[in-house]
Parts: C-alpha cells; sequence; structure tokens
C-alpha cells in the first residue's frame, strides 16, 4: 500500500506544480498583451495631441500634471535667447551617427525661462570638444516650438559636469546656475535653418513605444506555458503508457 500512496503523492505534487507553473507563466504572458495596449494607446494619444492646433503662448504648463498633458502639442511662446547659457548634449545618436543637441534656453519674462531643444548636429570625429556655433538672434522673438518631455537622462557613472557639454541635464541645478525658474518641460524648435556651415537636424519624431518587444514576451511566456503543460504529459501520462504497452 505504501508504493501506491507514494506514486499518487508524486502525481499530486507534479501535476500542482504543473498547474502553478502555467498559471504564472500565461499570467505573466496577458500582463505582456496588456502592457504592449497600454503603450500603443499612448502612442495613439501622442498622434492625436500633435495634429490638434498648437497652444496660447500663455498656456504652458507650470506644473508637471499640466506639463504631461501638453507633450507633443504644438506652441509660439515670445520670449528671448539666453545665448551664452547654450549647452550641448552629449551621446545623442541619429542615423548611426555621433553628435550633439543643442539646447538654449528661453527667457520668456524675468525669471521665468523654458529650454528649448535648438536641433542636432554631428560631433566631430577628429575633436569632440569642437562645438558649432547655432544660429539665436538678439532680441525679443515668437518661436514655434512642439511640447516635449524634459530630455531623458542617459546612464552616468561620472560626476555632474560644469562645462559646456553634458550628458545629463538636471532642472534645478540648471535653474541655479541660470537665475532663472524652469518650466517643467523642452520645447523642440520646428523652424528649419542651416547655421555657420554645420547642418542642423530638427527632425524631431514622436518616441515610438516598443509595443513588438511586449508581443514578443508574451509569445515567450505562453510558448514556457504550453512547454511545462507539454513536459508534464509526456512524463505523467504518455510516457508511462507506451512502457506499460511494451
Amino acid at each position: 500500500m505504501e508504493q501506491p500512496v507514494t506514486k499518487a503523492r508524486s502525481a499530486l505534487v507534479a501535476w500542482l506544480v504543473c498547474a502553478l507553473g502555467v498559471g504564472i507563466a500565461v499570467r505573466l504572458g496577458f500582463w505582456q498583451l496588456d502592457r504592449a495596449a497600454q503603450k500603443s494607446a499612448v502612442l495613439t494619444e501622442q498622434r492625436e495631441r500633435a495634429g490638434l492646433p498648437p497652444l496660447a503662448p500663455d498656456a504652458l504648463a507650470r506644473t508637471d500634471a499640466e506639463a504631461a498633458a501638453q507633450w507633443y502639442r504644438q506652441i509660439s511662446v515670445r520670449g528671448r535667447w539666453l545665448a551664452d547659457k547654450t549647452l550641448y548634449l552629449d551621446n545623442q545618436p541619429l542615423d548611426g551617427r555621433a553628435g550633439f543637441i543643442a539646447v538654449t534656453p528661453l527667457l520668456l519674462s524675468p525669471g521665468d525661462a523654458v529650454l528649448v531643444q535648438r536641433g542636432w548636429t554631428a560631433r566631430d570625429p577628429a575633436d569632440r570638444t569642437r562645438l558649432p556655433a547655432i544660429e539665436t538672434p538678439e532680441g525679443e522673438l515668437m518661436l514655434n516650438a512642439r511640447i516635449a518631455p524634459w530630455p531623458s537622462r542617459r546612464f552616468d557613472l561620472g560626476p555632474e559636469e560644469a562645462g559646456r557639454i553634458r550628458q545629463n541635464l538636471d532642472a534645478d541645478a540648471l535653474a541655479f546656475e541660470w537665475g532663472a525658474k524652469l518650466r517643467p518641460l523642452s520645447l523642440l524648435e520646428l523652424e528649419q535653418a542651416p547655421v555657420a556651415g554645420a547642418r542642423w537636424v530638427r527632425r524631431w519624431s514622436t518616441p515610438a513605444p516598443d509595443v513588438g518587444k511586449h508581443h514578443g514576451y508574451a509569445l515567450q511566456w505562453f510558448a514556457i506555458a504550453a512547454l511545462i503543460a507539454g513536459l508534464t504529459m509526456w512524463y505523467r501520462i504518455l510516457r508511462p503508457r507506451r512502457e506499460d504497452r511494451r
């Protein structure tokens, strides 16, 4: 009697482990599909916002919540460049080439500024520190731009930079450095202009979410679930039956 009881317990444990493994794998697969659906919805919302009429200049967000609701909308703002504050954001590849994105604060009113991403240019392979000028007219102007999140932070092991080339931009540190409070977003300059012999590219694209990656992960989890179920059936049912027939 002891051997059949042991076999029954072993079979019960095996099927419980199988059910648990299949349940977890299937749940993770559906979670990945849900993540893909969420990101697809975000992309749809971004495209819809980009097609809306431009915002009024005085509507530019002042808080994080307001800023998130305005991302990818177009706007025209009036201000003047703080040309001497222009920085160059490093490690910004485009079409397989290394380059910089020039950023300049636009002073909207005394003590109130917004960070503007001016455009991309290739880095000089012979001299990384050579920085091309970007046209920055003096006086008040009207800037046509697209609202965007603050430039994403890159992985950086070193200390914060203090020169004109920066790896990352910290809003609070820049506000202190520039003596002006910065809006919790950035603007993407839309005008095209070749400047000082350098080709400044303003090909701003809406960031595409990696939906395909989540579909791939979901497929992997469903395959794992099928593998667990198949192996359990093989070792607990099919193979024993084949051995009994011999």
